[in-house]
């Protein structure tokens, strides 16, 4: 209480001319706050150099516009220092530093806004208050709405852009846009418009000069919607931005509803090197575990008839054959995709989960989200979407041994969205089941915030790859730039690792895949999801290389530190994953060159390792390799190749 209010005392003193300044524990990151004619704003530098320049702060709300007409009238300053767990990310322990800085400004008849940032050595984060002090003779205000934020992330001119646009609401296929599958465009300046004039979804990479940024938010419950980064404005930069009125089908509000007083999601600005992109923990360090878990969630790999079998495959007889892989792989899951319960019904669904259970295998069920807010036709619907249909469904589903559901065709960002997530996942725990979300958002934190999530898909994914050739094409690109941004900030169901050498269940027809073999094995790797998709097909038993299935036999989905070895975002990456006391080092290259790269590895100096790498004609090879004693290693990956090191 002394601290505050001596500091509440220098910052009346000081007036909103001299501008409040916080710096990580190392200094190398200074978050600026000034009150300039009455509004609010923030910078941010990093290593002397300017980042972030002047830039918006501040809420319209319906008891008041919170962006003008403030005055700073405290100012609180503490250290934060945290250490948790974590069973789905990157990471499995986290210690973190924060030093955090409130500020609390009045406006009009006694609203009261405060503004909390953390700046660490790698991120600053903030987030807003707001509450109302009431004179005696008014009525008390409990709820408000915001309608709009004035946050804003103004860059330095020349500034590049790794984003990914906001699809148009309820367009293309089935109306069921937008889902966060569009594609990323890189090194584009700032001032082209995005391609639907939505603005682009979160994360957002930024590129200046030696230094990354890496914008999104974290802590985006039931309570809030979710945001976006709006259109490109010269001079002011990038602001937030709600959703559309069009997403979910029209249905719900574009703003949030909220009790008084409350807080908001935490805007995360994650600032340094690509290795700092890679290794951050913004997304987790700023939210709490909502519930305790029901049970002990296990991950794992999966085999999925529908990747190249398609809806064909929903068949008693070919998810047997789908099983019997796992078994013989020993993978712990399979997932039956939509229509299971028309082409197998519910009564062959259960002899067929007790098959799997016989093998040492558990199920997973696919099911849609709908509700209303689209036209995708899969089955079954309307078992999710309401607290009794799915207090009904997995009721059944626990009865059976069922382990795990994905839910598939969400709305959009809207609080009515966020909403039916958090109850799927909180219901969903009271009968031990996991959790993946597709067509679907972007987690925000979830995989700390509720222990029964396991990964979303919120990006291109791998059933593009099996659609067309131009995405095929693209695979590469797109498996290079997750690391840096998508996945660094969630976890990611892509649903690959691919083996078939052409996107057909005879592996002769249609288009061919671009990657080779040790490209797909690097990507179980690179791409992060505690239960992971191994796409393999029985044929695949016979038709590529043993040690590349004794590879798969062995593969984690669970990692306890990631490390960035070296890489640039659309081009080529090599992360180092590390699983009890052994590490796996992975790399993949998305150019139509060959890439050679002098790696150092402390990991693995003065060891013998496993190397798998394609030879100049792309074919998958495996030897075993010794490290130097300094850890320093020549490799080179062939074009859409790949790599592995292990032990």
């Amino acid at each position: 209480m002394k601290l505050l209010l001596i500091l509440s005392i220098l910052a009346a003193l000081a007036g909103p001319e001299q501008p409040l300044r916080v710096k990580s524990s190392s200094g190398a990151l200074e978050l600026t706050l000034s009150n300039p004619s009455g509004r609010a704003e923030y910078s941010v530098s990093y290593r002397g150099e300017p980042v972030i320049g002047a830039s918006s702060l501040g809420l319209v709300t319906s008891v008041g516009d919170m962006t003008q007409d403030l005055t700073l009238t405290a100012v609180e300053e503490r250290k934060v220092a945290q250490q948790y767990t974590l069973r789905t990310a990157k990471t499995s322990r986290v210690e973190y530093e924060a030093n955090e800085l409130t500020a609390t400004f009045e406006g009009r008849e006694g609203r009261v806004l405060t503004i909390c940032f953390r700046v660490t050595d790698s991120y600053v984060a903030f987030r807003y208050g707001l509450s109302v002090r009431h004179p005696l003779w008014e009525p008390d205000l409990h709820r408000t709405v915001v309608y709009s934020e004035a946050s804003s992330f103004n860059f330095p001119d020349g500034t590049t852009t790794f984003i990914c646009p906001m699809a148009e609401p309820g367009s293309r296929w089935a109306h069921a846009r937008p889902s966060y599958e569009e594609v990323y465009t890189p090194d584009a300046p700032m001032d082209v418009p995005s391609a639907f004039g939505h603005g682009y979804s979160f994360p957002c990479l930024f590129h200046l000069g030696e230094t990354w940024v890496l914008l999104s938010e974290t802590g985006v419950g039931s309570g809030y919607c979710g945001a976006h980064l709006g259109e490109y404005q010269k001079g002011k930069g990038y602001a937030i931005a709600y959703p559309s009125p069009d997403e979910n089908g029209g249905y719900g509000t574009a703003f949030a509803a909220v009790p008084l007083p409350f807080t908001t999601p935490w805007r995360t600005i994650t600032v340094g090197p690509l290795k700092t992109m890679v290794e951050a923990t913004a997304a987790y360090d700023l939210v709490e575990p909502l519930y305790e878990p029901s049970t002990d969630y296990q991950g794992g790999r999966y085999t999925w008839s529908w990747l190249i079998w398609q809806d064909q495959s929903i068949n008693y007889e070919d998810q047997v054959r789908m099983i019997d892989l796992s078994a013989a792989m020993g993978f712990e899951y399979c997932l039956v995709d939509n229509w299971w319960d028309q082409r197998i019904g519910r009564e062959r669904m259960a002899e067929l989960s007790a098959y799997a259970q016989s093998k040492g295998v558990s199920l997973m069920l696919w099911y849609s989200s709908n509700g209303y807010w689209n036209d995708a036709p899969q089955t079954p619907k309307h078992c999710m979407n309401t607290a009794i249909a799915r207090e009904r469904e997995m009721q059944w589903l626990r009865s059976i041994g069922i382990k795990g559901i994905k839910v598939d065709f969400f709305g959009g960002d809207k609080q009515e969205t966020f909403l039916l997530y958090e109850d799927i996942l909180s219901d969903a725990n009271r009968y031990g089941l996991q959790v993946i979300f597709h067509g679907c958002t972007l987690p925000r934190g979830w995989e700390r915030m509720y222990p029964n999530f396991v990964s979303s898909e919120a990006v291109m994914a791998s059933e593009n790859v099996f659609f067309t050739e131009e995405d095929a094409e693209r695979e590469a690109f797109d498996l290079t730039i997750h690391p840096f941004c998508r996945n660094t900030v969630a976890s990611m169901d892509w649903g690959g690792v691919i083996l078939n050498r052409y996107m057909s269940r005879d592996n002769r027809s249609r288009h061919a895949r671009t990657t080779t073999d040790i490209f797909e094995l690097a990507s179980g790797i690179t791409n992060q999801a505690a239960v992971q998709c191994v796409a393999l097909y029985p044929n695949n038993l016979a038709d590529v290389p043993q040690f590349e299935l004794d590879f798969l036999k062995t593969l984690p989905s669970s990692w306890d530190e990631t490390r960035y070895i070296d890489g640039y975002p659309g081009r080529y990456v090599v992360l180092a994953r590390r699983h009890g006391d052994k590490w796996f080092v992975a790399g993949l290259n998305a150019l139509k060159e060959p890439l050679t790269l002098r790696l150092t590895l402390p990991m693995f100096a003065g060891q013998e390792v496993s190397c798998y790498v394609d030879d100049k004609k792309g074919a998958p090879g495996h030897a075993r390799m010794k490290i130097k004693s300094d850890g320093k290693v020549k490799v080179t990956l062939q074009p859409r190749g790949g790599l592995i090191l292990c032990p």
